[in-house]
């Protein structure tokens, strides 16, 4: 376990860190570096920092007071505490979270640090001498993560209390106030909600203090993450029409506001040990920042136009204060600009290490940056506290779909609805749209820096994010919930259609080639490619016939279990689905007819035995699924109330027919790279052999041609020798004869 790094002793000068042993200094010590000037106090970085947190509660305040959200009830009022208690502590626990997951983030794929290495490792890194390197904030951080989220869990519970105040209309205390809040937890799903956040929060806090590298750091932040779920699906999204729309966005603008603000709130608390680590974590966190404010902008408006129903809702409360946040959101993206092309250059003098001015420039961009984040989660808790113009609320007399599925029944599709018939998805379209952007991007610096890369790659990698979106968010997504065929048509899309085009675009070559790498010993995105590619699991996943077994096997697994009904019921389920099938048709393909790094490829013959074993796979569950008659999911696709179309049963047999037929068409196409790639791979053996004969002559065929030479010489004395020896016995018999 970690030294806690607030109580660990300041190093002065002449430190040097000493091996366990206690005797000389370490093989991997670095020169000693001049200490970075202009020192700044502890007690004014947690001023700075509750005078911002003063600055959302404020805003809260503010807001509270102007929406009339904290006015007195007229029915079961639970009085003034529980009104203006909850939103402050609401607030409080979005800025604890942010700050634990800020925190992870850093140290996940921003902060530098020092690691400790092998012999080998020193000799590999000799090069990197030159690069200045601290490293203190490292394990500060981790640190910091933990005790933001102790703060975060106490805070939830104060949450968890306070809200169940205001849902049951009753000042905390009383004699019956601890048994309802018990059946509160146990028995309404906000109560479990609002307990398996504080449970989450507990969890991540012990694991954030106990993990030292950042795979363990991404851990906690996975498992941070999951309270971010979990809150996704309380507030306004959780009694929304369209669910997955708005627990969706959420989830985008939460985790968003999170790693924005949670990160630039950690880098000030820890700006006293960054030292000459503080232009490089700053330029670091200004790239994530921007993806993170497209994250929050999209969602917003997403949310925003659902609710407030047209320009009138403007108007109204709800929607002078999303006016309000709008406006606070494009000073903030302007501010972030500036401060990115002014302030960041001038953190770092030119010999690498932190500039003279640094201190007082970082804390310019930390006080307005977080004064208006600190006034964006002020609003953002107001407006969820705020009755919108347009509740979103379920139907008050919903059809059979609506029951089912939560969203209304599509129309009877046709050709052009499967193209024209949308539901988004907020986070696969996302994930689609920013695909293209980032591989455009890597396309680009190759381009810059004189390097060249297939247009065709690209153009594949084009096609096949926008085949990802339209499979996630249009026709097929829109029938995919009321049809098994539609369903079907999904599934192989996403599994056999999709890797195809991913695979041909090499994206992780493209990866590697462009993105530059980090001497620090943190882990940039290219570190953390290289950490999963050359992974253990990673390995065995890319081996063929576990590829081919996952990819095969896990459709049979998904479709005749329980995962079939939670990929229909609960949306992370569904991105689960997605994300599995995907990538299993991607490394099915990848270790076919790929060219990314990964799995050890078999001759091309036994690449053609594996992919028809798999066609014959899925031709005997497409034949299953056609002969059966026992429907899956019967309660939810026998309920959907269709006028139109086959029978639920019927349906399914189509799905089958599907899967049967048309699903073995990229089957084929494979099957035809494969052989392609085989010709072209002869092909390619025997230029190269044409190639060294010219140069070197024919060897091969020099030694061949020799050998049988010595082979015709050994024959022909042979011969002789036998000829001899007959002529002599010849001889010697004429002899014996001669003689009287």
């Amino acid at each position: 376990m970690r030294t806690p790094w607030f109580s660990r002793r300041r190093r002065g000068k002449g430190h040097s860190d000493r091996n366990a042993s206690g005797g000389s200094p370490r093989a991997d010590s670095r020169p000693s570096r001049r200490a970075y000037p202009g020192p700044v106090s502890t007690r004014w970085t947690l001023s700075r920092l509750v005078i911002l947190t003063a600055a959302a509660v404020a805003a809260v305040a503010l807001g509270m007071l102007f929406s009339g959200a904290a006015g007195p009830v007229v029915l079961r009022d639970p009085g003034p505490l529980v009104r203006w208690g909850l939103p402050v502590t609401q607030t409080l626990v979005e800025l604890a979270a942010a700050l634990t997951i800020g925190s992870l983030v850093l140290a996940v794929c921003v902060l530098p640090r020092r690691a400790a290495r092998t012999a080998a490792a020193a000799q590999r890194s000799a090069r990197r001498e030159s690069v200045v390197v601290d490293g203190r904030a490292y394990p500060a951080v981790l640190t910091l993560a933990g005790s933001a989220a102790v703060v975060w869990t106490a805070l939830s519970m104060v949450q968890l209390v306070l809200t169940y105040a205001r849902i049951a209309g009753r000042p905390i205390g009383g004699p019956t106030f601890g048994s309802g809040l018990g059946v509160f937890v146990g028995e309404i799903a906000l109560g479990r909600t609002l307990l398996g956040i504080t449970v989450v929060a507990a969890a991540t806090s012990a694991l954030a203090l106990v993990v030292a590298t950042p795979t363990g750091a991404a851990w906690a932040t996975a498992l941070a993450l999951v309270a971010l779920v979990l809150q996704s699906q309380t507030g306004h999204a959780a009694g929304a029409a369209d669910h997955e729309l708005a627990t969706a966005s959420m989830f985008l603008h939460l985790g968003g506001a999170a790693v924005w603000i949670g990160a630039l709130a950690a880098l000030a608390v820890l700006s006293r040990r960054l030292g000459d680590d503080l232009g490089a974590a700053v330029g670091r966190y200004s790239s994530l920042a921007a993806w993170c404010v497209v994250a929050v902008a999209l969602s917003g408006a997403i949310n925003a136009v659902a609710r407030l129903g047209g320009v009138d809702g403007l108007t109204t409360r709800y929607g002078l204060l999303v006016v309000a946040k709008v406006v606070l959101l494009g000073v903030l993206g302007v501010i972030g600009w500036s401060h990115r092309r002014a302030v960041v250059p001038q953190l770092t003098a030119d010999d690498g290490t932190r500039a003279r001015r640094a201190s007082g420039l970082f804390w310019r961009l930390v006080v307005v940056e977080l004064a208006v984040m600190g006034a964006l989660s002020g609003l953002a808790v107001a407006l969820s506290s705020t009755s919108p113009p347009v509740p979103l609320e379920p139907a008050t007399d919903p059809t059979p779909a609506e029951i089912v599925t939560g969203h209304p029944l599509p129309p009877e599709p046709t050709a052009l609805r499967w193209l024209t018939e949308w539901r988004w998805d907020v986070v696969l379209a996302g994930a689609a749209v920013a695909g293209i952007v980032v591989y455009l991007r890597w396309v680009h610096r190759l381009r810059a820096r004189g390097d060249s890369w297939p247009v065709t790659r690209t153009v594949s990698w084009v096609v096949g994010m926008l085949v990802l979106g339209w499979t996630t968010s249009g026709g097929p997504a829109a029938y995919g919930h009321v049809l098994f065929s539609a369903h079907m048509v999904q599934h192989m899309v996403l599994a056999m259609v999709v890797p195809i085009f991913l695979v041909v675009a090499a994206p992780v070559t493209l990866a590697l080639r462009a993105l530059p790498g980090r001497a620090d010993d943190s882990r940039g995105p290219r570190e953390w490619l290289l950490t999963l590619v050359n992974s253990r699991l990673a390995r065995l996943l890319a081996n063929p016939v576990v590829a081919a077994v996952n990819f095969a096997g896990s459709m049979v697994l998904f479709y005749y279990t329980d995962l079939f009904e939670l990929s229909l019921r609960y949306y992370v389920g569904h991105l689960g689905m997605v994300a599995h099938f995907t990538l299993a048709g991607y490394l099915f393909a990848n270790a076919l007819i790929g060219v990314d790094p990964g799995p050890h490829r078999p001759p091309h013959p036994q690449r053609l035995l594996l992919l028809f074993a798999t066609m014959a796979f899925h031709a005997f569950f497409g034949v299953a699924l056609v002969s059966g008659d026992v429907l899956l999911v019967a309660d939810w696709f026998g309920n959907t109330g269709r006028p139109w179309g086959q029978s639920a049963i019927g349906d399914q047999q189509t799905g089958g027919a599907i899967a049967w037929g048309i699903g073995e068409l990229p089957t084929l196409a494979l099957a035809v790279i494969v052989a392609f790639s085989w010709a072209r791979d002869d092909e390619r053996t025997a230029r190269r052999r044409d190639r060294r004969v010219d140069r070197d002559g024919d060897t091969e065929m020099d030694e061949y041609n020799a050998m049988l030479g010595r082979v015709a010489e050994r024959d022909t004395q042979a011969a002789a020798a036998a000829e001899a020896t007959e002529a002599a016995r010849a001889q010697a018999a004429k002899e014996r004869l001669s003689r009287p």
